[in-house]
């Protein structure tokens, strides 16, 4: 079976079009999408559980009831139990902040003034300290601050509370409906292209499954297992430095090398003898890379998305660019299906007539005697 679309042009123009003036709809209406992006992304990665339990004998809606409250006392627990904990590390960061800035100015820049030539006398390090004392509040009285701004603003914060409430509410009807959407959906496709969008609809779900389901779950396991090793050490900000090791393990490499540089920095400035804490903070770091390249990432992820990290990094910015948080969620989704769109586009251009096939030097016509 081909996975070409041998479409003439009077053909093919109309549905390039169509797409055209479907993605310039969805951009001028991006301010209103969110919690419907959202929630179809939550019915996606929440499909193959509703499957799981439907194999089980349950009916359907019953199976996504089941599935929607797991899910929802989950988030909402975990959001309790972390909140506190944060609270306190981000108290804990805070007191640390002037004592890093008091080390920039008395100690980093005289090494760099007296061992590269390098000179910053422009910073006022006392203005600087005394705004990040200010400034930086406990999470209670930032929490308090935020509600009582957003409060102020009465249509603003009903907006909000309307599209937080959306989200659930589209996630649940979609994913009671989605085997039903997505078998209307191939209905509606012409009976000539159908085959072969099916192929490439296959490929793209694969690898889009392979990454929300996959590295989603390698970034989770990273940010436990570097939270969980540098509590054992006894550093303050364990939960920070490994949540945030874990969200940047989006990237390659990227993870590993914020959490390592972050945790070394926290723990000089707690500890007093701070060599042999340094040393098995590396050791929690190198266990997480080898357990990342050796178990999780060939397990829950394999070589299916084949994402450059730079490609990775330009369509999360890209993203949240376009359409914000939701456009972060959705942005690598989105680049993982248009790499598998320009691979199978890459492979068709080399078998076309406009790229040709290079002459072999044995086809070239003998040179013959004049």
């Amino acid at each position: 079976m081909t996975t070409s679309l041998d479409l003439p042009d009077r053909r093919a123009w109309p549905l390039l079009l169509a797409l055209a003036l479907g993605g310039m709809l969805i951009y001028l209406l991006r301010p209103i999408l969110m919690p419907f992006l959202t929630g179809t992304l939550l019915a996606y990665l929440a499909d193959p559980l509703a499957d799981r339990l439907e194999q089980l004998r349950l009916h359907r809606t019953l199976a996504v009831i089941v599935v929607f409250t797991g899910l929802s006392l989950v988030g909402v627990g975990s959001f309790l139990l972390l909140l506190p904990m944060l609270g306190s590390q981000i108290d804990s960061l805070r007191s640390l902040l002037p004592q890093m800035v008091d080390w920039v100015h008395q100690i980093g820049l005289p090494w760099l003034r007296t061992h590269a030539g390098v000179a910053i006398e422009s910073l006022d390090f006392a203005t600087l300290r005394g705004a990040i004392a200010e400034h930086w509040q406990s999470t209670g009285s930032l929490a308090v601050r935020v509600i009582a701004q957003a409060t102020s603003s009465g249509l603003a914060l009903a907006g909000l509370l309307a599209n937080l409430a959306l989200i659930p509410v589209v996630a649940f009807y979609l994913l009671r409906d989605w085997d039903v959407l997505i078998r209307r959906i191939r209905e509606l496709l012409p009976r000539p292209m159908e085959p072969s969008i099916s192929a490439l609809a296959g490929e793209c779900n694969e690898v889009v499954a392979a990454f929300l389901r996959g590295q989603l779950l390698v970034m989770l396991a990273l940010g436990v297992i570097y939270a969980f090793g540098l509590w054992l050490i006894g550093l303050d900000l364990a939960l920070l430095v490994g949540l945030l090791a874990g969200i940047a393990s989006i990237v390659p490499y990227l993870g590993f090398i914020v959490g390592i540089g972050s945790a070394a920095l926290a723990t000089v400035f707690q500890f007093s003898d701070w060599l042999i804490p340094l040393g098995l903070v590396c050791g929690v770091f190198l266990v997480g890379q080898l357990l990342e390249s050796l178990v999780l990432t060939p397990l829950l992820v394999g070589d299916r998305i084949g994402l450059h990290p730079v490609a990775v990094i330009f369509a999360v910015l890209a993203g949240g660019q376009l359409f914000g948080f939701t456009g972060v969620l959705l942005a690598l989704p989105i680049a993982a299906i248009v790499a598998v769109l320009l691979r199978h586009a890459h492979d068709r251009y080399l078998r076309s007539s406009l790229y040709g096939k290079p002459r072999r030097v044995d086809d070239e016509p003998e040179n013959s005697e004049h």
